[in-house]
């Protein structure tokens, strides 16, 4: 089915904006043909031209999933619009560089095991702990020459219910203790990622950090692509270092506000890729 886009969307720069990790493009030489998998679903999405988008799913899985796995509700150039040159100049760049950046409504629980899993890891790391981990345990959803095999996300209890020599073939290093407890603490109902839905985005920073292996960094991620609350401002070493390089007096988090997650992402993508 095809679908018209006019709003940012890019998706070579989401797939690359640190957020998701089963987001990858197909084959070498296609640059806007990807592969995207989502906890049980799987699609593949293809640049036709300037605004139109073929999607390999019908009608009614775009409109009940992937619509909003996208966040089409929300307009992304608004928010840009908000950045004012003037005052914020590097923001601005980054904002035009990172033009097509979505930010994906995620999974909590998906996202809570893979940026556990991301602590100390690089991009390619971290997909490839993601993949083997799917593949150990999950669900064969779909397969294809283009893509290969794609196996769903593993439950909870799918999880749980490994040793740790098998965690630790899925290259997990010193997080499979902690990928363990949190399927585990989710699997015995001691912990409902869903409930947290409805806490304070305190409440839920603080639920976050009493999970095992879970510092500030993590709960921040989770909070902005596990529960889309997106003002949430993760700081890593290249934020860090955007923010000791460009905003020593500080950030104005008061003039993007309840944005700042997507202003993060412009900087994270801009420092990270070279722009």
């Amino acid at each position: 089915m095809i679908i018209e886009i006019k709003d940012d969307f890019d998706l070579g720069k989401i797939a690359d904006s640190g957020q998701c990790f089963r987001f990858n493009r197909c084959g070498e030489e296609s640059q806007e043909h990807y592969s995207v998998a989502a906890l049980d679903k799987h699609v593949l999405v293809k640049k036709i031209d300037e605004n139109r988008y073929e999607f390999s799913c019908d009608q009614k899985e775009y409109d009940s999933f992937w619509k909003n796995y996208f966040d089409m509700d929300i307009s992304y150039s608004d928010i840009r619009a908000r950045i004012d040159k003037t005052k914020d100049e590097y923001l601005y760049n980054a904002s035009e560089y990172g033009k097509g950046i979505r930010i994906l409504r995620q999974d909590p629980w998906e996202m809570i095991i893979s940026f556990i899993i991301s602590q100390r890891k690089n991009i390619p790391a971290i997909k490839a702990s993601i993949e083997k981990l799917c593949a150990l345990v999950g669900n064969v959803i779909d397969e294809g020459e283009e893509f290969g095999k794609i196996y769903s996300f593993p439950t909870p209890e799918k999880i749980a219910a490994l040793s740790m020599e098998q965690l630790s073939s899925c290259s997990l290093g010193y997080r499979d203790k902690y990928v363990h407890q949190a399927a585990l603490d989710v699997a015995s109902g001691a912990v409902d990622l869903k409930a947290w839905e409805k806490l304070s985005d305190e409440e839920l920073m603080e639920n976050l950090l009493k999970l095992f292996g879970v510092g500030v960094k993590v709960a921040n991620c989770e909070i902005l692509f596990g529960y889309h609350r997106l003002d949430a401002f993760p700081i890593d070493v290249w934020i860090k270092k955007v923010l000791d390089a460009h905003y020593q007096k500080g950030f104005s988090f008061e003039s993007y506000a309840p944005f700042n997650g997507v202003m993060q992402q412009y900087l994270f993508f801009y420092s990270r890729t070279g722009g």
